[in-house]
C-alpha cells in the first residue's frame, strides 16, 4: 500500500457532518507533525494531520501498526507535543499551555485507557483508583464516594483491597477504566483497551466506552480491530503517519 496513492481528506468541520452539526469543536489539530530525532536517523511520525473532533462525538483512529496512532493519541492527551503545527483544546492554543496548565488539564478533563493497564503495582485497587483526585487535592470523603462509585461501576468493589498482580487481564482493565473516570473526565483517550483481552473482557470494556459516550463525554480510541472501530462516529485511517481514508 502506497500512502501517496491515497487521497488526503480535508480537514473535517462542523458543517461537514449531519451527526455533528449541532456540536461544537472541542478539538482542533491544524497540520500536525511530529518528528523523532536520533543521532542517526530522523522518523517522521505523523505528517500534516488535519482533525476536528465536536464534543461529544465518539472517533477511533484505525491503521497498521507503526503508523502514528499512539503517537497521535499522545499528543491530543498533552503527553507530547508536536513539532509543527497548532493544536487548540476548547478554544486555547495548547502550543501556550505551561507544564502546569497542561498537567492540570490532563488530572481532571482526560482520562486514559492504555493497552498495557498501567497500574501501580505496590498499590491496591483501591488507591490505584483513588490516585487521581489524590493529584487534585480531593477531600478524603469526597474522593471515598468517587472511588466507590467508580469501582462499583465497572464491577470491581469487592476487590478494594486486592493488588494488580492478584488480578485476572480483564479485571485489571476495569480498575484501569475505574481510574480513568473516576474523575467523571470530558475526554476518554483509550489506546488499544482491549488489545491485552479476551473477546468477553473485550467487549464490557466497549459497553462500558459507549455507556461513557451516551452520557456526554468524547471519546477517541485507537485500535485495530475491526469489531471494534465500527463502534464509533467516524473512523480516521493512518497510513505512514498521514490520515489517508475518514469513514
Amino acid at each position: 500500500m502506497d500512502s501517496s496513492a491515497q487521497t488526503q481528506p480535508q480537514p473535517t468541520n462542523a458543517a461537514g457532518s449531519a451527526e455533528k452539526k449541532n456540536g461544537e469543536v472541542l478539538i482542533r489539530l491544524d497540520g500536525i507533525k511530529k518528528v523523532f530525532v536520533t543521532d542517526e536517523v530522523e522518523t517522521h511520525a505523523l505528517t500534516g494531520i488535519h482533525l476536528d473532533i465536536h464534543k461529544g462525538e465518539y472517533i477511533s483512529i484505525a491503521g497498521p501498526s507503526g503508523c502514528g496512532k499512539s503517537t497521535l493519541l499522545s499528543i491530543l492527551g498533552l503527553l507530547d507535543s508536536p513539532t509543527e503545527g497548532a493544536y487548540t483544546l476548547n478554544e486555547q492554543p495548547v502550543a501556550n499551555l505551561s507544564a502546569e496548565q497542561r498537567s492540570r488539564i490532563r488530572n481532571r478533563e482526560i482520562g486514559f485507557i492504555f493497552q498495557a493497564f498501567n497500574l501501580i503495582g505496590d498499590l491496591t485497587v483501591y488507591e490505584n483508583v483513588e490516585l487521581p483526585l489524590t493529584y487534585r487535592g480531593m477531600g478524603a470523603a469526597e474522593r471515598k464516594r468517587s472511588v466507590q462509585v467508580s469501582l462499583e461501576r465497572v464491577g470491581m468493589s469487592h476487590r478494594t483491597k486486592h493488588y494488580p498482580s492478584q488480578l485476572s487481564g480483564g479485571q485489571q482493565q476495569r480498575v484501569a477504566v475505574a481510574r480513568a473516570i473516576v474523575g467523571k473526565p470530558s475526554i476518554m483517550l483509550a489506546d488499544e483497551p482491549t488489545g491485552n483481552l479476551d473477546s468477553k473482557n473485550g467487549e464490557a470494556v466497549m459497553e462500558l466506552l459507549r455507556d461513557l459516550h451516551r452520557e456526554g463525554a468524547t471519546i477517541c480510541m485507537v485500535t485495530h480491530d475491526p469489531r471494534y472501530v465500527s463502534h464509533a462516529q467516524r473512523t480516521f485511517h493512518l497510513f505512514d503517519g498521514r490520515i489517508v481514508q475518514e469513514t
